[in-house]
């Protein structure tokens, strides 16, 4: 469905058409679609600002296991979302929303590239959830300790005995879900049901999906990430960032702790990371498929020979299937 929303992204004022909603234009899809790439010929063709919708990009340090684009990739774009959070700290999908409906003022709305495949924020930001409850730190904390050791299957059959409509997402969404349920008696689900504020933009989304391609394309990209130094980089990460920071949620992270604490050989480590990984993309898929859809939103095959004429076409308003 397309998004409508009833403000601007300075000033909130009450809806009078869908002209007078700002257009913020969206590039979302799978991991390891292309988005980037697509994204990158966009910024640096007509001066935009990227702002990252990506849940694991925003860490400091957490690089080559994230996919972060390098200093290098991002020369001559300016960027907003990366490298904004503690690897210890959790960032929930509203208050992303709120960092980046900031950046967007900043750079301005039709300046502005929204790019990424964490569904929450995206929606956070184009379909605002009620706010969450305040949990009890010291019960949060206990609770958490019971719950960090378990499987993200583990927390998905949880999650489904709670809040149904939640188990789908992944381990940060599952745990939030699950604290919330156990702490108030109420679902998150039924929390957010409650009357949302007004949206503050009207989204277009550029949807990237290669299709069967994908889980050729995944398998790539881990295969270059090892080669980068991806095991190296988590050896250094152990020496600093505690054991149960919030950025090791990532795919593939723990894996490779596992083999640099010589629980298991990196063989193993590189199956375990490519199922999680593929398993994860159909989750994003699926949320898109379910989310997104009408005449504001245009999905994209990478490979496609035209596709940037297509993905111009797509950012100028011309193009919307």
């Amino acid at each position: 469905m397309s998004s409508s929303g009833a403000s601007d992204v300075a000033e909130r004022s009450p809806r009078t058409g869908e002209s007078s909603t700002p257009l913020l234009r969206v590039i979302c899809g799978p991991t390891g679609a292309g988005k980037t790439g697509l994204a990158h010929t966009l910024a640096r063709q007509h001066g935009l600002t990227i702002v990252s919708a990506d849940s694991r990009q925003l860490y400091r340090d957490f690089d080559i296991g994230t996919a972060k684009p390098s200093p290098a990739e991002r020369v001559g774009i300016d960027y907003r979302g990366l490298d904004v959070a503690d690897p210890a700290a959790r960032w929930s999908a509203a208050r992303w929303a709120v960092d980046a409906e900031r950046w967007i003022a900043e750079c301005g709305v039709d300046r502005a590239l929204v790019v990424g495949g964490t569904g929450l924020y995206l929606k956070a930001l184009t379909a605002p959830l009620h706010d969450s409850p305040e949990l009890d730190p010291t019960k949060r904390a206990e609770l958490d300790a019971t719950l960090q050791p378990l499987s993200i299957e583990e927390l998905r059959r949880l999650c489904l005995e709670l809040d149904p409509p939640r188990a789908h997402l992944g381990r940060t969404q599952l745990l939030r879900s699950i604290e919330t349920a156990r702490l108030t008696g109420r679902p998150l689900s039924a929390w957010h049901a409650e009357s949302a504020p007004p949206a503050p933009f009207r989204a277009r989304w550029l949807v990237v999906d290669p299709g069967t391609h994908l889980a050729g394309q995944i398998a790539g990209r881990i295969d270059a990430m090892l080669a980068a130094g991806w095991l190296d980089e988590v050896r250094a990460l152990m020496a600093h960032v505690p054991a149960d920071a919030s950025a090791w949620q990532g795919c593939g992270y723990r894996a490779l702790r596992d083999v640099a604490e010589e629980r298991c050989s990196l063989v193993a480590a590189r199956e375990t990371i490519l199922i999680e990984t593929r398993q994860y993309a159909k989750r994003q898929r699926t949320w898109f498929r379910h989310q997104l859809a009408g005449s504001d939103v245009t999905i994209v095959d990478p490979r496609d020979p035209g596709v940037h004429d297509i993905v111009e076409q797509w950012w100028s308003g011309g193009l919307q299937s």
